[in-house]
């Protein structure tokens, strides 16, 4: 049996709590994830767009501008949007508040070169803190705008990256033994084991956090993916890999957005208005950048795949177009 192809399903499942949208870049997926939560404004009390990829474009495809904390769309009442950069700066860290001690600033070295040892560790920080901080926030439903599809598979892959890391720091904390006492000397003060301590119960409240996020990620009536591709060859690619990766990590999809799509009634209408959209932009290229070469590649009616036809294409680099 054929299924609907519309993201009706998405609209009337109630009790969905975060959706993500991913693909390929270039393929549209910022679009479609602001299209669908304009859309879900409609039908929920309260929509959040995160974009948490780091070539943000929320910003644009909204036309006004978005921070680190929800902002309004102009016009939509119940539709917010952010843009978050995942980066962690452990200067930045509030270190009595969090740690439970007051270390000198050798110390805050030290534990930052800690936490900064496990491989994405600063991806990971922000991404859960925000979503700890979404949690209390009176959002009905949340949309990640997501990075390209490797950016996006860490991220759902913290929890494990997180246990790795953390395993590797605790054994070299039981190596250092006695090392221990030389480092309180380094520090000049002799709580330095109290402190790493400290630093290493952190960690794991941060990856017991991730944990219960990626718990709900993995439940279908919380959590839904949606892929977003073009009909070419590298998108449906990209496509199947991220549906293979998603299915390892338990996070259920059940819908893909072809975008960029030609129908045999538009193409003429399409044709027209999409050449009057590119000559002004065209202008207004070579007039913001008259001092560059600029070169103008057409539209072809197949794919550019393979020697042969990277090529032929590669003349198009050095022997303009000319219009007929």
């Amino acid at each position: 049996m054929e299924l609907a192809p519309t993201l009706q399903g998405i609209i009337e499942e109630r009790s969905l709590r975060w959706i993500f949208v991913g693909g390929k870049g270039g393929v549209g997926k910022t679009t479609t994830a602001a299209s669908l939560g304009i859309l879900l404004s409609r039908h929920r009390e309260s929509v959040l767009i995160i974009s948490t990829d780091p070539a943000h474009n929320l910003s644009d495809a909204f036309d006004q501008k978005l921070g680190s904390s929800p902002t309004q769309i102009q016009g939509i009442s119940n539709l917010f949007g952010m843009e978050i950069k995942p980066n962690l700066n452990t200067d930045n860290l509030e270190f009595p508040e969090v740690f439970g001690v007051s270390p000198d600033e050798n110390a805050k070295s030290l534990i930052g070169d800690i936490v900064n040892s496990i491989p994405g560790i600063d991806e990971a920080v922000s991404f859960s803190e925000m979503i700890k901080n979404v949690q209390s926030m009176p959002f009905s439903l949340v949309i990640f705008d997501t990075a390209p599809t490797g950016h996006t598979l860490r991220l759902l892959n913290f929890p494990s990256l997180l246990d790795r890391g953390l395993s590797k720091i605790v054994s070299l904390k039981q190596n250092l033994g006695t090392a221990i006492s030389q480092i309180s000397g380094m520090l000049g003060r002799p709580d330095a084991d109290q402190i790493l301590g400290n630093v290493f119960s952190k960690i794991e409240q941060m990856k017991m956090l991730i944990e219960e996020i990626n718990r709900q990620f993995q439940d279908p009536k919380l959590t839904t993916f949606i892929a977003v591709c073009i009909p070419e060859f590298l998108s449906m690619y990209e496509t199947d890999r991220l549906v293979t990766e998603l299915m390892k990590f338990n996070i259920n999809i059940e819908h893909i957005v072809i975008n960029q799509v030609l129908f045999p009634e538009d193409q003429c209408r399409m044709c027209k208005a999409r050449e009057k959209m590119q000559f002004k932009y065209i202008g207004q290229i070579k007039d913001m950048f008259e001092d560059f070469h600029i070169v103008i590649n057409p539209l072809l009616e197949e794919e550019v795949r393979g020697i042969e036809r990277l090529a032929a294409y590669s003349k198009f680099l050095v022997e303009p177009r000319r219009s007929s």
